[in-house]
């Protein structure tokens, strides 16, 4: 015998909706119904169609629902899914054939199920949903054979130093001849080329074999490691599975920064899988995926499957495949993994749940923590929702009792939480052209000091995100959006933030052209580097936000952060969540009004989200942890309750405000926001579209008026908002206010935005 060598349950409430969880298509065969040659299918294809297109099956060829396709869409070959008996099954010449069913498990039927909620709810076309489960057309694609080589006991005849290393390999061990090794195992084991083995290969000694494809991810194992909960902990799991037990599917874990959630997580984790069944974690950002995947395997001894954009197209062809067969049982990913096609999904955990990162913004508009909810519903999976600040939605659920609520009062060990103080900018901030005020620069000298790290924290990129010149006023502004050109001087540049344009920063005003007369306005945290190094030149500092390098690059700065090798750390909202600093004990936000000051109405959920996940990230070890909030306004409500730390007190005053305005969570928005390349033209069709919109109890609709920013890629766009009490089926109003408008023609386009997020 040839041995291998290693080498390699319903939850019942959706938030923000009460939509039934029915199809929008009538074809929910049973998948045990097989589809013989001859038989009319409906077929789902993955582009932007909101229906499936009839396809005969060919001689030869047997399909079912789930059944992934090949099709001849017009001219080209498309990809889709069978999806059931068309309405209408009367044959005619001009049916197609479907061209080749891939040799794959078909879809699963919640997953069907999915596809059909989700273009429902959202008003997306089901087949560009479709198209998010389908991201991996590799996968498709039977796995390439691994070639391996055994020995056939036979010495070549003329031997070599490279030989002699190659056939030590087979012969080394007592029945070693009979294992096979992969070619590149036995290259590298054997420091040889390539063509060492293949002449080996061509004199008899050895003899090439197909080997079976290896496991694309190993298993977790849950009796790795042991859990070693501290009491509160402990009591958190317990609350979970009494919530489970008791039909609750969706917990929220609700606990303080620096609580140990993932650690409770981790081990909810671990029961699901002793079932046997997949588990999908999500993350907002791939910045935190290195640290977490690196807990993981602390905990179950392997590292999970990564689903995320910095995942090569070959990985992503082996998640893919390896989650419909169920090889692999674990997957850490972005928003989109949601789409993956699990077949035995038993829980779904989004880790900072309250992020915006979780909302897609770009072709299908909808939110992964209620999608998420939705799938799981559909599996009869559980879903866990955890964050030191939970969304207003999700903190509501749970205090209705739809959600089970798990509340952590306590951090780990008993560490303290960071003690915040205010520092008044009209009374005790920096001089002009400065911007540390002079009590935060004292703290961060004693703290460096003390040997200890520091966070200054700035939620703006770059140097300044205005330029100006001082002789004719000329300001610098996107030439296709309606925003200034923020500078980044380490990289010599303006650039737009809404599109990516880029000019090289000029050193005369392009207006009147005199030389060295343009300045920067505002700060950003390249400037407060800036003045950082100037009034700490002896410590180590380290700029952080999303533009400062590759992933990869990123995840290292992370690292090194971690094993101290920086004093003084100055970053954007991407050092705000998710990281573990044990020497970190002094955070200065600089501008803790910058959240407030635009007319959202999250913008205190937001700041008051955003402000404590940077404060929590003080003090998590045995020291004590400081933040000093920088504001012009100390009175405002976030900034007290930010003093005070009275995290409830902000929820109640925040549900309140919320239920008094008709707002998420008690009642539902969705925005249009229509674009063209000519302003009038957005504007005259926002017009029209309003005129056509149906008379309807308990909504109610603004607009239409031009967005905040009103000019993106070269688009002009005008929103219109509806607004409706909470049980109204807001998605079905929207569907037939759009059907009884004028078709949409030209450049001019309509985008529907269900429980907006954004109101740019």
């Amino acid at each position: 015998m040839i041995r291998v060598c290693a080498e390699e349950r319903q939850v019942g409430i959706i938030p923000l909706a009460r939509i039934a969880l029915t199809p929008k298509f009538k074809n929910m065969n049973d998948k045990s119904i097989k589809f013989a040659p001859g038989a009319i299918v409906s077929v789902m294809v993955a582009v932007a169609v909101d229906r499936a297109y009839s396809y005969k099956v060919p001689m030869g060829m047997e399909v079912q629902r789930g059944s992934i396709v090949m099709v001849a869409l017009g001219p080209r070959p498309t990809l889709g899914v069978v999806w059931g008996v068309p309405k209408d099954q009367q044959a005619h010449n001009r049916l197609k054939d479907i061209e080749h069913c891939f040799e794959v498990n078909p879809l699963s039927e919640e997953l069907m199920k999915l596809v059909d909620w989700v273009a429902r709810y959202t008003l997306a076309k089901p087949g560009m949903v479709l198209r998010g489960v389908l991201r991996s057309k590799e996968a498709l694609d039977p796995p390439k054979p691994i070639i391996g080589y055994t020995y056939s006991g036979i010495t070549p005849e003329r031997m070599s130093n490279a030989r002699s290393r190659v056939l030590e390999i087979f012969t080394r061990d007592e029945g070693a001849a009979g294992i096979a090794w992969p070619k590149s195992a036995l290259i590298g084991e054997s420091s040889v080329s390539a063509s060492v083995v293949e002449g080996l290969v061509k004199v008899g000694s050895l003899s090439k074999v197909e080997l079976p494809p290896s496991r694309a991810y190993e298993a977790p194992d849950v009796d790795f490691s042991s859990s070693d909960l501290n009491p509160h902990q402990k009591k958190a799991l317990e609350e979970i599975r009494a919530a489970n037990i008791e039909g609750k599917n969706t917990v929220l874990l609700d606990g303080v920064t620096g609580s140990g959630k993932t650690r409770i997580f981790f081990e909810a984790v671990a029961d699901v899988l002793r079932q046997n069944k997949q588990i999908l974690i999500l993350l907002p950002e791939i910045a935190l995926t290195q640290s977490f995947v690196d807990r993981f395997a602390e905990r179950f001894g392997t590292k999970p499957a990564q689903w995320h954009s910095d995942v090569t197209p070959a990985q992503r062809a082996k998640v893919w495949r390896g989650v419909l067969n169920g090889d692999v049982r674990a997957v850490l990913g972005a928003r989109s993994a949601l789409f993956l096609p699990f077949s035995e999904l038993g829980m779904i955990v989004l880790d900072e749940e309250h992020d915006g990162a979780f909302k897609q913004s770009d072709g299908v508009n909808y939110h992964a923590r209620d999608m998420a909810v939705v799938r799981a519903s559909l599996a009869g999976a559980n879903v866990i929702l955890s964050s030191a600040t939970p969304s207003v939605e999700s903190r509501n659920n749970a205090n209705e009792g739809r959600y089970g609520h798990v509340l952590i009062k306590q951090r780990h060990m008993d560490a303290k939480l960071p003690d915040i103080k205010t520092i008044d900018m009209r009374s005790e901030g920096p001089e002009k052209g400065s911007w540390i005020a002079p009590e935060l620069a004292r703290e961060i000298f004693t703290t460096i000091d003390k040997g200890e790290q520091v966070l200054l924290f700035l939620n703006r990129r770059g140097y300044a995100p205005l330029t100006v010149c001082r002789s004719c006023g000329h300001q610098y502004q996107c030439a296709d959006c309606s925003a200034w050109l923020v500078e980044h001087r380490f990289l010599g540049k303006l650039a737009c933030h809404y599109c990516g344009q880029e000019i090289d920063t000029p050193t005369a005003c392009t207006n009147c052209h005199v030389e060295g007369s343009l300045t920067a306005v505002g700060p950003g945290i390249e400037r407060v580097a800036e003045e950082a190094a100037s009034r700490f030149p002896e410590a180590r500092q380290v700029i952080l936000s999303s533009d400062m390098g590759s992933s990869a690059q990123i995840r290292q700065r992370f690292a090194e952060i971690s094993n101290g090798d920086y004093d003084l750390i100055i970053g954007t909202q991407l050092v705000a969540k998710g990281h573990h600093f044990e020497k970190l004990t002094l955070v200065g936000v600089l501008d803790a009004d910058l959240g407030l000051a635009h007319g959202d109405p999250r913008a205190a959920e937001k700041t008051f989200q955003l402000l404590t996940q940077v404060t929590g990230r003080a003090g998590r070890a045995a020291k004590s942890g400081r933040a000093y909030l920088q504001t012009y306004n100390p009175e405002h409500a976030v900034i007290k309750t930010m003093i005070s730390g009275d995290r409830e007190g902000f929820y109640a005053h925040e549900l309140e405000v919320r239920k008094s305005s008709a707002l998420p969570p008690f009642g539902r928005l969705a925005a249009l926001i229509i674009s063209a390349s000519e302003h009038s033209e957005a504007k005259a069709y926002a017009r029209h579209l309003l005129s056509k919109a149906p008379q309807g109890d308990g909504v109610r609709l603004f607009g239409p008026a031009d967005a905040p920013i009103l000019l993106v890629r070269g688009r002009y766009r005008v929103r219109i908002l509806a607004q409706s009490a909470k049980q109204f089926d807001l998605s079905g109003y929207v569907r037939f206010w759009l059907e009884g408008a004028n078709k949409v023609k030209g450049n001019l386009r309509v985008q529907v935005d269900i429980d907006p997020v954004s109101f740019y």
